[in-house]
């Protein structure tokens, strides 16, 4: 937002579409914590003086960074350039709060030979794909009138019930990576989804999983703070 009286900025202007930010820890603290109140709430309200303004900032935003300054640490010192230090400073720019909001992190490594098997590929996958979604996504409406996504925390006792073990194993999971509350309910949401393009009527514990194998930058931090 810019001006006075305020003008819409990039995220209102990103409203039911995307918002991709590159190079995301190069962004100033500030500004990325400034995505919280949108990325939870859907509007984004500025106050100056002698008004306030809201406007709607209903965006999926979709961010992209090296994981160390230097660009190669995976978790282990020895694949980085950079001090312990120098990356802690880096992914510091990341708020536990913002990370709680970004259902999936996922790491992407250098992988050449699979690089050369999609050069290969012949028939689009993108069709097959796309029905999965839609298939998915009829579900998600014919069932609670609403995305998963858009699931309220009172409403996830309902459409996200777990067996009593498989309960036990996300909270110990939730508890392994000092995870919140909101990332809990966060990864009941995306377990739900991933249920559902599974064609399950139950969250089953593959598919909690697979939600927790994508918080990458999470287990990063984890394994950096034991350096």
């Amino acid at each position: 937002m810019t001006g006075s009286p305020p003008q819409p900025g990039e995220i209102s202007l990103a409203h039911r579409s995307l918002l991709f930010l590159d190079e995301l820890p190069e962004f100033a603290r500030h500004v990325l914590d400034s995505l919280r109140e949108p990325l939870e709430s859907g509007t984004v309200t500025i106050s100056r003086a002698g008004h306030q303004i809201t406007y709607p900032a209903d965006f999926q935003l979709i961010c992209a960074l090296n994981p160390s300054p230097c660009g190669y640490f995976d978790g282990d010192l020895s694949s980085a350039r950079a001090s312990p230090d120098q990356i802690s400073r880096y992914l510091g720019k990341l708020s536990g709060p913002l990370l709680d909001r970004i259902d999936m992190q996922v790491d992407v490594p250098r992988q050449p030979d699979v690089l050369r098997q999609q050069h290969e590929q012949q028939e689009p996958l993108s069709p097959t794909w796309r029905g999965w979604v839609a298939e998915a996504r009829a579900c998600q409406l014919e069932r609670q009138g609403c995305l998963n996504s858009e699931l309220k925390p009172a409403q996830l006792a309902e459409f996200c019930r777990l067996s009593d073990d498989d309960h036990v194993f996300l909270v110990a999971a939730i508890e392994q990576f000092s995870l919140s509350h909101r990332a809990y309910h966060r990864l009941l949401r995306l377990a739900r989804t991933i249920a559902d393009l599974d064609d399950s009527d139950a969250i089953q514990r593959k598919h909690l999983a697979e939600a927790l194998s994508f918080r990458a930058l999470d287990r990063i931090l984890q394994q950096l703070h034991k350096l």
